[in-house]
């Protein structure tokens, strides 16, 4: 098995520096995966790719690359059933991990969101971001972290 990797869609990602701790603490490879570069990629284990302006072009990279076990950090669906797709763990900024048993539901209720907002029916925007959702996201990682090292 190819070594474990964690890849970060990283232009609007809350908690890169916990994957970073994370990744450090375990001796992993970082691919930060960026519109620009962020200060995060002079970390000795990180590989900073900074992709074009295209509207996908940090989630196409990041789908073209992923293998099995490995573990992706974002808050975009379509690329976390990407990446699930490809055989890798999907985890958002709030330390829910995407499966396939849930993506297709978190799939279904993106597009109605979207399409409530298009409408003028909801405003955009959701909760801020807290402590919890830090402290539940590095637990999430470590778990996938163990998981991925176990091959499951």
């Amino acid at each position: 098995m190819d070594a474990l990797e964690i890849y970060v869609d990283g232009d609007a990602c809350p908690v890169k520096d916990e994957v970073l701790r994370v990744a450090g603490r375990h001796g992993l490879t970082v691919h930060l995966v960026a519109n620009a570069w962020l200060r995060q990629a002079n970390e000795p284990m990180v590989r900073m790719v900074v992709v074009g302006e295209g509207l996908d072009a940090a989630d196409d990279w990041i789908a073209e690359h992923v293998g099995p076990g490995d573990i992706v950090v974002t808050a975009d669906i379509p690329l976390a059933a990407r990446c699930l797709d490809a055989g890798a763990q999907a985890l958002g900024p709030g330390g829910k991990p995407f499966t396939e048993e849930s993506i297709g539901m978190a799939l279904a209720m993106r597009d109605l969101l979207a399409h409530l907002r298009d409408s003028g029916e909801i405003g955009g925007g959701g909760p801020g971001f807290t402590k919890q959702d830090r402290s539940n996201f590095l637990q999430a990682l470590e778990a996938a972290v163990q998981a991925g090292r176990r091959g499951g």
